[in-house]
């Protein structure tokens, strides 16, 4: 899985403006929108992250000097996100000591991003909450019915079984 690739389709999902750039260790994904801004960074393995991340945040930042200078207040809401798909399990504290460090930008950096999932994971501080609606097996024309229970019955028969528009109208119309 394209780790990059997988970020921005999670970011624009979510309602934020992307483009791409080559940073020096990479392509950056870079992100935006009314609230806050961002860098994703993607590393080789996890021995990368930890040398690399505070290089590759400070040329981000450079980068968009000017953007960041223009942005206001979003300029306090800039995020770097460090992401491998290696698993470390021996620089798992040493990693996530990197988001305790909040100079120049908020961080979230995670070891094996190896899914789509474990992308839209890491990035759950940055999208806004989704309510998933349980549906079990449940028979979707006795809840319709249940909920037209103040539309006469014939008129609910003749709309569950096709019956033309017009002759649907005919009936409630009768009863009115």
């Amino acid at each position: 899985m394209d780790i990059a690739t997988q970020a921005e389709i999670v970011l624009r999902n979510a309602q934020y403006e992307t483009w791409s750039w080559s940073g020096p260790s990479g392509p950056v994904t870079c992100f935006e929108s009314a609230a806050l801004m961002g860098f994703v960074h993607v590393f080789v393995n996890a021995e990368a992250l930890m040398a690399g991340w505070q290089a590759s945040q400070k040329t981000s930042l450079a980068r968009h000097a000017a953007s960041l200078r223009g942005a206001g207040i979003k300029a306090w809401n800039v995020y770097s996100v460090l992401l491998t798909a290696e698993r470390a399990p021996s620089l798992a504290r040493a990693i996530e000591r990197i988001e305790e460090d909040f100079t120049l930008t908020r961080k979230i950096a995670r070891t094996a991003v190896t899914t789509a999932e474990d992308v839209e994971r890491a990035l759950l501080p940055l999208i806004g909450l989704r309510a998933q609606p349980l549906l079990g097996a449940t028979n979707f024309e006795d809840r319709l019915r249940s909920r037209l229970k103040d539309v006469p019955a014939d008129a609910v028969a003749a709309f569950l079984n096709e019956t033309p528009a017009v002759e649907v109208a005919r009936i409630l119309g009768a009863r009115s």
